[in-house]
């Protein structure tokens, strides 16, 4: 059985605002991981946009 307390240390880890793309960090990745669940920072969030490939 799981310790709430990992699962907790766990959702903290991914707030830690480094984008998988760029591995920068930005205040705009956990924004964004809120809003569309990619932790991506706004200027990868872009160029995915318009560059999808």
């Amino acid at each position: 059985m799981t310790n709430q307390k990992e699962i907790q240390e766990k959702n903290l880890e991914d707030l830690d605002d480094i984008c998988d793309e760029c591995r920068e960090k930005d205040e705009s990745v956990s924004q964004n991981l809120i809003m569309t669940g990619f932790k991506i920072c706004k200027s990868c969030r872009i160029s995915k946009t318009i560059f999808p490939i």
